[in-house]
């Protein structure tokens, strides 16, 4: 019961803080991929997660002062431009819409899976922006576009209900490692800031008890494989339509 209690508490605080900045969608719902049923309130409102856009950055050795050294950082590199988003921002606002080495991105980052994924931002010749609708589908980010508002799954990088909906985004690769790591190698990077325009608690966790791998996944509907901890973290690796998961557990011991 603790686990669910700190979930309930964390979009209790998440719905405080959300106050006057929540949007309304316009998404043409007549045009999806999936059971509409199955893309479900994650709590706070369209919007309600703010995203970053205008995102301004520290040197890694200003960052030094309040980012621990292992602590975790999604990391992209773009022709020479190297940049970390700790996952201590990313956790409060999930998307950073960004341009890296003059290419528009999508930096996004849901704490329900702990998936980092980076993502190209051009679709069909046009330059996108995202933001956070608020839904969940398979208890994963449903980010939309401000352009068509369309609904994307986060894990699929796929426009899954709206006008766009069957496009996908091109992913841009990234890596979550951490920031003492990154930093060794790119002493000249750049590091997302706390100065972000909202004001969060950067550096607590909302979601402790997604740490903890037995419990289940909260506001998923489905059965949880049996197989692996519910909430074990794991490598996911996609080649065309073959998908094949290994468990951290399992990596740490054969390396």
């Amino acid at each position: 019961m603790r686990g669910w209690a700190l979930v309930l508490l964390t979009i209790a605080a998440l719905a405080a803080a959300v106050t006057g900045e929540a949007g309304t969608l316009r998404t043409d719902m007549s045009r999806a991929l999936v059971p509409l049923e199955e893309i479900i309130s994650g709590g706070p409102p369209p919007d309600g997660i703010p995203a970053i856009d205008r995102p301004s950055f520290v040197t890694p050795a200003d960052a030094a002062r309040w980012i621990a050294p292992k602590e975790p950082v999604l990391a992209v590199e773009i022709k020479g431009d190297a940049r970390a988003y700790p996952l201590q921002i990313l956790m409060w606002h999930e998307i950073v819409n960004d341009v890296v080495g003059g290419v528009p991105v999508a930096v996004t980052f849901c704490p329900l899976c702990n998936s980092g994924i980076v993502f190209a931002r051009a679709v069909d010749g046009a330059t996108l922006d995202f933001g956070t609708s608020g839904k969940l589908y398979k208890s994963d980010l449903v980010m939309y576009d401000r352009q068509s508002h369309s609904l994307w799954a986060q894990m699929e990088g796929r426009a899954i209900v709206g006008t766009r909906a069957g496009a996908k985004l091109k992913v841009v690769p990234a890596n979550t490692l951490s920031f003492e790591d990154w930093r060794v190698t790119h002493a000249t990077g750049k590091v997302l800031s706390r100065d972000t325009g909202h004001t969060r608690k950067y550096g607590v966790n909302p979601y402790e008890s997604y740490d903890q791998p037995q419990l289940r996944p909260f506001l998923f509907q489905d059965r949880p494989d049996p197989r692996r901890p519910p909430k074990e973290r794991v490598v996911g690796v996609r080649i065309g339509e073959a998908a094949r998961a290994y468990p951290w557990p399992v990596l740490a011991e054969r390396r």
